[in-house]
């Protein structure tokens, strides 16, 4: 049961709770663009393998083979390391939601939550930092991998030109 408190003291309360929790809610909107980002990257990546392996499963040549199946390994671990991105920010994300949660039920509680949030709040950073290796390396694997004239060799068709 909560405690009687007067209709003043508590809309004051409220009040100065939404007020330090909107500071949260903004970085949650910033996790979700980036998130947003991540899961258009992780599209992009799978539409791209889609292709390659319905070219794979059309040819015939062994070198063509070979660069289907190395272009292939490369898109697996990018869609590795955006799955890790995705998880963390994520993670990141509902870490500041029970953060905003707390800030909330240790006001209206008499129980000393401060400890409680900075861990939240430090793991949902930890998180966002997480997110945010994983992705750059993404990029970084996404930019030095350069086409090896595989569309030169293969139509759009996935027959040899």
């Amino acid at each position: 049961m909560l405690p009687a408190i007067d209709s003043h003291t508590s809309i004051v309360t409220v009040a100065t709770v939404i007020q330090l929790s909107v500071a949260p809610v903004f970085l949650l909107t910033g996790i979700a663009g980036l998130l947003g980002v991540m899961a258009n990257r992780l599209g992009r990546i799978t539409d791209r393998a889609r292709v390659l392996e319905r070219r794979l499963a059309m040819t015939r040549q062994a070198e063509v083979v070979e660069l289907l199946n190395q272009e292939l390994g490369k898109l697996w671990q990018r869609i590795r390391l955006i799955n890790r991105a995705l998880t963390l920010g994520t993670l990141g994300a509902l870490l500041v939601c029970v953060v905003i949660v707390t800030l909330f039920i240790g006001d209206v509680t008499t129980v000393d939550l401060s400890m409680g949030i900075v861990v939240l709040f430090v793991g949902a950073m930890l998180s966002v930092i997480g997110a945010l290796l994983f992705f750059i390396r993404e990029v970084y694997l996404a930019t030095s991998t350069v086409r090896t004239g595989l569309d030169s060799l293969v139509d759009d068709g996935g027959e040899p030109r």
